[in-house]
Parts: C-alpha cells; sequence; structure tokens
C-alpha cells in the first residue's frame, strides 16, 4: 500500500513513469479505514474527523499524481453515543469538503455501501442518497458484491438502481475469494454492459486470510473475467 505521507515528490514520478512503462492504469485509491487513526469521517471526535479529511485529501492529491481518476468514499461508521441523524451530517459534511477539493483536481469521489464493515451506508439507496446531498456532481457511487451478498440482495440490482452515477464495481465473491469460486458472475457483466458501464471491474479478494495465495488468486480471478468479458 502505498500511504501518502510516505510517498515523496520522487516517488511519485517513479511510479507515474513505471505504470506508463507498463501499460498499467491506476483505478482508484482509497484511503483505509481502521487502525490508530480511524479515519471515520462520521467521528463524534472532530479530530478524528478532521484527520480523515485530510487523509482523503492527501490520497486526492496520490491519485492526480499518478493518473488515477477515482477516490473511494467509505462514509464512517456510528459510535456508542452517537446517533445515525447526527453521524449522517458529519459525514455529509465531509464528503462535500473531500468532494470540492478532489474537483479542482479532476477526481471523481465515488460513494461505497459496505454493510459488512460498517453501519452508517449499508445500500445502494443510501449511498445514492447521500451522494444527492453532497450537492457535488462530481460525486457518483459505487458497490462491491462482497457487501451485496453479505445484505443478500442481487448485484444486477445495483447496476439498475445506480445507473449512470455507476462509477466504480469491486467485484469478489463469497468469503473474497477470486469471482467464479462460487458465484456465476455473467449476469452482472451482461447488466453492466446493458448500461454502457465504462469504468473498472476491479477485484478486491484475498485478505480475508492469511492462506491465501495472491498470485494464484489474482491468476483465477483475470482468467475468469476475461473469459466473461
Amino acid at each position: 500500500m502505498a500511504y501518502p505521507p510516505y510517498m515523496t515528490k520522487e516517488d511519485r514520478v517513479r511510479i507515474k513513469g513505471l505504470l506508463k512503462e507498463e501499460k498499467i492504469e491506476l483505478s482508484s485509491v482509497l484511503p483505509v479505514p481502521g487502525g490508530a487513526m480511524g479515519n471515520n469521517v462520521a467521528s463524534p471526535i472532530e479530530a478524528e474527523r478532521n484527520q480523515a479529511v485530510q487523509s482523503y485529501k492527501d490520497c486526492i492529491d496520490l491519485a492526480k499524481d499518478l493518473g488515477g481518476g477515482i477516490c473511494l468514499y467509505i462514509a464512517g461508521w456510528i459510535v456508542w453515543g452517537c446517533d445515525k441523524d447526527r453521524a449522517w451530517e458529519w459525514s455529509r459534511t465531509a464528503l462535500t469538503e473531500i468532494a470540492a477539493h478532489a474537483k479542482k483536481k479532476g477526481v471523481v469521489i465515488a460513494v461505497e455501501p459496505t454493510p459488512a464493515d460498517s453501519n452508517l451506508i449499508e445500500s445502494a439507496d443510501d449511498a445514492l442518497k447521500l451522494m444527492r446531498e453532497s450537492g457535488m456532481d462530481n460525486v457518483g457511487v459505487m458497490f462491491d458484491t462482497f457487501h451485496v451478498n453479505y445484505r443478500q440482495e442481487v448485484p444486477t440490482d445495483y447496476v439498475d438502481k445506480m445507473g449512470d452515477n455507476l462509477v466504480h464495481v469491486h467485484i469478489s465473491d463469497i468469503e473474497r475469494r477470486p469471482p467464479g469460486s462460487s458465484t456465476d458472475f455473467s449476469l452482472l457483466v451482461d447488466a453492466l454492459k446493458a448500461t454502457g458501464f465504462g469504468g473498472y471491474l476491479t477485484m478486491e479478494i484475498g485478505f480475508s486470510s492469511r492462506d491465501v495465495k495472491p498470485n494464484s488468486y489474482a491468476k483465477q480471478a483475470f482468467e475468469y473475467m476475461k473469459g466473461l468479458m
């Protein structure tokens, strides 16, 4: 992982050059939630919210420096002693500020429902509502099939609901295994094609267990999805 505070100007130039040389495009960036700093934009602690917003801005700057155009937005989580309405307002305020910074850099913010990991933005409807309330035209939505399956919902429904606002997709099978391990993703691909979706299908797989072989998972995911495309 490339944490912005560790990435010097020289590092960014070097990595951007390597990406260009290898013909690799940067699909997206994400400030990792959790850990010491938390990065909870819905925290009742103002200092934590401020730190989280700054972390997003740093990642947006990194995306710009490396040639990326999307930053994912995890809307935070409700903690004990804080009601949902207040947490929602803090997250909306943070999103608006983050998106304003991103707009100057030519970066799109993608709100992601993450019900398996958080408790504020849990569905397609939640993500779309927060997107609209931000009032920013560079805010879209995305979904992760892992979280959709966690809610026992249908991924193609998310494609239909999100429509033109869908800017990014994470593909993951049950237990974060490679796509095709247990689930047929052909209907999802067909639905995305039917809507004219032009974004990335990225694999967010393999980090649920320490015994995962990353190269094998990557190869399996690539071959399966390539067959569907």
